[in-house]
C-alpha cells in the first residue's frame, strides 16, 4: 500500500511540474489594444512612444496589418509622450475608434526630446522593433509628419525610401536635391499658402523636383491658410484610402488614355 501510495505522489508531483512548465508557452498575453504608452531603447537611441493597435488586431491572427509612422511638430516634444496625441492620427485613434484610421491602421507616434530634432536612425531602430513584434506587413508602412515632422518626414524617407509604401509630409520642407532618391516612393504633400511659420515655396519646391524626376506626387495646397494644414488633411477619409492604394515596389498605374 505504501509503495502504491509513493507511485499516486510521484505521478502528481511529475503532472503539477509539467503543467507549471507548460503554462507560460502554452499561454501567451496577447497585445494590448487601443492606444498606450511604451519606450524605445536601443544603444544611444531612447524614445518614448504611443502605439495605436486597432480593436481587431487579436481577433485576426493571420493578418498582416497596414502600419502609419507619425511625427510629431516642435511644439510636442519633451518627456511627457500624451502630448503627442494633441494633432495628427495619435488624436484621431482615440476620439474616432469607428474612423477608417482606427479600424485599419497600426499607428506608431515617437515624441522628440525636448530640443532635439528627429533623427533617422533613431526612428530606423524602432520601425525595425515594431515589425519584429507586431504583426505589420512590411511593404505597407507609411510615413507622416507634421512642421517639424514634416522635416523629418521628408529626410526619414529620403534616407530609407525603399522602407516605405508612401508618405505624406504637411507643412514641412526637404532637400530638392534628394528627388532622385524619392523617386519611387508616392507621395501626397500639404501646405497652407499663407504659412507664416515654414514657406509655402518649401513644399512647392520638392513637389517641382520630384516632378522633374518622374515621381508619383501629389500636392494639396489650401489657399489663404496658415501654418496649420494638418487638421483638415489628417481629418480627411481620403488621404488613408490613397495610403491604402500603395504598396512598397508596386509602380503607379498608368493613366488612362485619353478619348
Amino acid at each position: 500500500m505504501l509503495k502504491s501510495w509513493k507511485s499516486i505522489a510521484a505521478l502528481a508531483a511529475i503532472s503539477i511540474a509539467s503543467v507549471v512548465c507548460l503554462t507560460p508557452s502554452a499561454v501567451r498575453a496577447e497585445p494590448q489594444t487601443g492606444q498606450h504608452a511604451e519606450k524605445f531603447e536601443k544603444g544611444s537611441a531612447k524614445l518614448d512612444y504611443l502605439l495605436y493597435l486597432p480593436a481587431d488586431y487579436n481577433k485576426q491572427p493571420d493578418k498582416k496589418w497596414p502600419l502609419i509612422l507619425f511625427l510629431h511638430g516642435s511644439g510636442e516634444r519633451g518627456s511627457d509622450v500624451m502630448k503627442v496625441k494633441v494633432h495628427g492620427p495619435p488624436k484621431i485613434v482615440e476620439a474616432e475608434p469607428d474612423s477608417a484610421l482606427a479600424k485599419q491602421f497600426v499607428v506608431v507616434s515617437p515624441q522628440c526630446p525636448e530640443k532635439g530634432w528627429w533623427n533617422s536612425d533613431a526612428l530606423s531602430g524602432l520601425l525595425d522593433e515594431i515589425q519584429a513584434k507586431y504583426k505589420i506587413d512590411p511593404d505597407r508602412v507609411y510615413l507622416t509628419g507634421l512642421s517639424m515632422g514634416g522635416f523629418g518626414t521628408w529626410a526619414l524617407a529620403s534616407k530609407t525610401p525603399e522602407r516605405f509604401a508612401a508618405i505624406a509630409p504637411m507643412c514641412g520642407g526637404g532637400n530638392p536635391a534628394d528627388a532622385e532618391k524619392l523617386k519611387n516612393v508616392p507621395v501626397w504633400d500639404f501646405h497652407g499658402g499663407a504659412d507664416p511659420t515654414v514657406p509655402v515655396q518649401k513644399s512647392r519646391d520638392m513637389v517641382a523636383a520630384l516632378k522633374k524626376v518622374g515621381a508619383d506626387v501629389k500636392y494639396t495646397e489650401y489657399p489663404g491658410v496658415g501654418h496649420d494644414c494638418w487638421t483638415r488633411s489628417y481629418a480627411n477619409p481620403e488621404l488613408y484610402t490613397w495610403f491604402l492604394s500603395h504598396k512598397r515596389g508596386e509602380k503607379p498605374a498608368a493613366a488612362p488614355a485619353a478619348k
